[in-house]
């Protein structure tokens, strides 16, 4: 007993301790990640049954069933949500990047004092209710709302004679879905743009300038491609959750255009068919895989160093 204590306390003072750290994260993904998606990726492969659980393997159903993935590339209603899922998701992201590149490259350029107030004003919508905030706009976008009030006089005054309207149509639309994901996501598009940003070296900037380059050329040719990595990044944090959103289409969405993440939780509950909601949830996680490994491999080739290096 005092041989194996003695090996212990060797072991944890050479490299055990920095063993335990490394490890931490990674049981935290076999845990969390990995066994849910063994389960998923399972179920996705079994066959539909009136059981309890309602799915079954082997004996009167086939070991292995992929009518699961033969209906997603036949049944219109996967081909159509996927396909609305990732324009609305491609939408706010390209909204998010357009609204959140000068708010990051305006950080970047104030003084430290308004810098700080300025971030914690980019993170105070995190100090409310993701649930609260949706359904704040859901009062804003209703046709008796003072907002919408608004923007059916400005419509009435700007377009001509015949085009009056009662409201503006927001609610239940695909405009909605965008609107309320742009205002949910745009801080994950911020924050590592302006990481990306604040790294910059400004005496490039400066030396364009001192070369004759006028102030949209140096943006142009300078800042633009070196913040690549930070666009990237920010496009990944807001497309990956906007393209599996479930809370969002589901209040303010149109109900005849469902996204993926509303046909996924429509599959589990009300319909049961679990290996079909299962196959469903593992096209979407490859399809927002791949372009993670993209970044990966653009960030070493960036960084000098291979992909198996950046992924360690």
């Amino acid at each position: 007993m005092a041989r194996l204590a003695h090996h212990l306390s060797l072991w944890f003072d050479r490299r055990g301790w920095r063993d335990l750290i490394i490890g931490v994260p990674y049981l935290w993904l076999l845990v969390l990640f990995l066994l849910p998606f063994a389960i998923v990726l399972a179920m996705s492969f079994a066959t539909r049954t009136p059981s309890v659980p309602p799915f079954g393997f082997g004996g009167d159903n086939p070991v292995i069933n992929l009518e699961g993935y033969a209906r997603l590339f036949t049944d219109p209603l996967y081909i159509r949500s996927f396909l609305t899922s990732l324009l609305n998701a491609a939408l706010a992201t390209g909204f998010c990047l357009l609204i959140g590149y000068p708010m990051a490259l305006g950080l970047t350029r104030v003084s430290s004092g308004w810098r700080g107030i300025l971030l914690m004003l980019v993170i105070l919508p995190f100090w409310t209710s993701f649930l609260l905030r949706v359904y704040a706009w859901m009062g804003l976008m209703g046709r008796n709302s003072w907002f919408n009030g608004l923007l059916t006089d400005l419509w009435n005054v700007m377009t001509p004679e015949g085009w009056a309207v009662s409201h503006v149509p927001m609610m239940h639309t695909n405009f909605a879905v965008v609107l309320v994901m742009v205002y949910t996501y745009l801080p994950f598009m911020i924050l590592p743009l302006y990481a990306n940003l604040e790294r910059l070296d400004r005496a490039l900037d400066e030396a364009a300038m001192d070369l004759g380059s006028r102030p949209f050329r140096v943006f142009r040719d300078v800042t633009l491609p070196q913040s690549v990595p930070g666009i990237i990044a920010g496009g990944l944090l807001v497309f990956i959750p906007a393209a599996g959103e479930l809370v969002i289409p589901t209040l303010v969405g149109d109900a005849r255009m469902p996204m993926i993440g509303r046909v996924i939780s429509d599959e589990f509950s009300a319909a049961r068919d679990w290996p079909m909601a299962s196959s469903v949830a593992v096209v979407l996680l490859l399809l927002m895989v791949g372009p993670t490994i993209l970044f990966t491999r653009y960030s070493a080739k960036a960084d000098g160093t291979t992909p198996e290096e950046a992924l360690k």
